[in-house]
């Protein structure tokens, strides 16, 4: 899996959508690669996972609430969350499954039966 290089920014005077890169983490095992995204903000209802041409993306859109008081200092952004990995043909993309917990989604991305290691039994 290789994950983009650059993040959609937006100007201010453009209107597209201002996309911040959420942290991934990503960990080969046995069976399967998972992929941890950190997306603050964004609940379950708040996330879409599309699979198209070899392309896995993740938008997380963010549920914030206009800040009571005036702000005084902000080091956090406003935008929503998106992330695409390429991703080749040793996963099965009809076995993805998603979870969010405490603001991570957690990826299970499951390697195909053709590339899984397996043993050979020595028949007489």
């Amino acid at each position: 899996m290789k994950p983009e290089t650059n993040t959609l920014e937006r100007s201010q005077t453009s209107r597209m959508p201002s996309w911040e890169l959420p942290p991934a983490n990503i960990r080969e095992e046995h069976e399967a690669y998972l992929l941890e995204l950190e997306m603050p903000g964004v609940s379950k209802n708040g996330i879409e996972v599309t699979v198209e041409n070899n392309e896995l993306t993740i938008v997380g859109h963010r549920q914030d609430e206009p800040p009571k008081g005036e702000v005084v200092y902000r080091e956090s952004r406003h935008g929503d969350y998106r992330r695409s990995f390429e991703i080749d043909t040793s996963i099965d993309t009809g076995k993805i499954s998603a979870k969010m917990e405490q603001g991570i989604l957690k990826l299970t991305l499951p390697k195909a039966e053709s590339v899984k290691p397996r043993k050979i039994q020595v028949v007489d």
